[in-house]
C-alpha cells in the first residue's frame, strides 16, 4: 500500500499501545491555536478550526483544553506565537517525504529535523523538490464491518465524495478539499459515522521500497512522527504488507 493510509493505520495501533496522549494533545493544541489565529475562533466559519476541534474530540481531549487553545489563538488569552512550515526530503529507498510542522522556533526545528534525516540515511531537499508529487485532498474513514462496500460507495458518492476504497477493516473516503465537512455531514445525515476527517497530501505516484531500506524508512517515519513540532508526515512509499505488519507490532 502507498504511504499515507497504511502509515496512518500503524500510527493508530502504536498510539493505542503506547498511550502517548500528552504528546498527541500538545500537537492538537498547536493546531487549534494556529487555526483560530488564522481564521478566527468560530468553527462554523473556520473549516480548519472545525477539523482541529473534531480531531481533538476524537482524541478525548477535555473541552476546557480545546476552549483555552481557541482563546489563545484568537487573542483572548496570552499564548505562544506558533509558525508553520513545510519541509521536503528523500528517505531510504528514494521515498519522497513531506513534513508539516508547527513551531515557536523554526531554526531549532529545521536543525532537529535535519539531524533526524541524517541519522536515518535520509536527506532534506529544497522547497518544491517533492511537493509536486502530492495532491491536497480531504479524507475520512468508515468502519467496513458496519456497512457493505456497495452501500458505502453509494452513500459516499451521494454525499459528494470523489472516491471510496476498502483498506483492511475500513473504507477510505477521498473528497475535494472544500467538500471535506460537507461530505462528513452528509454521511452523518445518512446515519453513518465518518471518522478522522482531515486534510491530507496524497501521492500521485509511489516508490516501492524493500528490505533494509524499508526498515530504515519506517524507523525514520516513526522518529519524525514523534518529534513534538511535526504535525503531519506524508510519503509515497509502497512497502509489502509483511514488513508493515512487523513494524506495527
Amino acid at each position: 500500500m502507498a504511504g499515507h493510509s497504511k502509515w496512518k493505520q500503524i500510527k493508530h495501533k502504536k498510539a493505542a499501545a503506547d498511550s502517548k496522549r500528552g504528546a498527541a494533545f500538545a500537537k492538537l493544541i498547536k493546531e487549534i491555536t494556529i487555526a483560530a489565529r488564522q481564521g478566527g475562533g468560530d468553527p462554523a466559519a473556520n473549516a480548519r478550526l472545525r477539523t482541529a476541534i473534531d480531531a481533538a474530540k476524537a482524541g478525548n481531549m477535555p473541552a476546557d483544553n480545546i476552549d483555552r487553545a481557541i482563546k489563545k489563538g484568537s487573542g483572548d488569552l496570552d499564548g505562544v506565537n506558533y509558525e508553520e512550515a513545510t519541509y521536503e526530503g528523500y528517505g531510504p529507498g528514494g521515498a519522497a517525504i513531506l513534513l508539516q510542522v508547527t513551531t515557536d522556533n523554526l531554526n531549532r526545528t529545521v536543525a532537529e529535523i535535519r539531524h533526524l534525516f541524517d541519522r536515518h540515511n535520509a536527506k532534506l531537499a529544497n522547497q518544491g523538490a517533492v511537493a509536486w508529487m502530492f495532491d491536497k485532498k480531504g479524507q475520512m474513514t468508515l468502519d467496513a464491518q458496519r456497512i457493505d462496500e456497495d452501500a458505502a460507495l453509494e452513500a459516499a458518492l451521494e454525499a459528494g465524495a470523489e472516491d471510496l476504497a476498502l483498506d483492511g477493516d475500513q473504507y477510505v473516503i477521498t473528497t475535494d478539499v472544500s467538500a471535506l465537512h460537507q461530505v462528513a455531514d452528509a454521511l452523518r445525515a445518512q446515519g453513518l459515522e465518518p471518522q478522522n476527517p482531515e486534510l491530507v497530501m496524497l501521492p500521485t505516484t509511489t516508490v516501492k521500497v524493500e528490505g533494509n531500506d524499508a526498515e530504515r524508512l519506517l524507523r525514520l517515519m516513526e522518529a519524525v512522527e514523534e518529534h513534538d513540532d511535526v504535525s503531519k508526515v506524508f510519503s509515497n512509499f509502497d512497502i509489502d504488507a509483511d514488513t508493515l505488519a512487523a513494524v506495527s507490532e
